[in-house]
């Protein structure tokens, strides 16, 4: 054992622990957050985010038949 049982039970080491515990979830949760992929809550198909024209490099659909 790497501390004696008396430094175990005292109160500054229990609320060491209990900060470390806090911690390390908070960290978990944060880092599982970054995982996922981001939720949309409102969806943005119309409004000011559509564009007026194609940017296409083909804007008048899709590329021309080979020949």
């Amino acid at each position: 054992m790497l501390l004696p049982q008396e430094i175990l039970e005292t109160t500054w080491f229990s609320v060491l622990a209990t900060f470390v515990a806090l911690n390390t979830v908070a960290y978990v949760v944060v880092s599982i957050v970054k995982i996922l992929p981001a939720v949309r809550i409102f969806s943005r198909r119309g409004g000011r985010n559509r564009r007026a024209e194609t940017r296409s490099i083909y804007p008048d659909g899709g590329p021309p038949a080979a020949g």
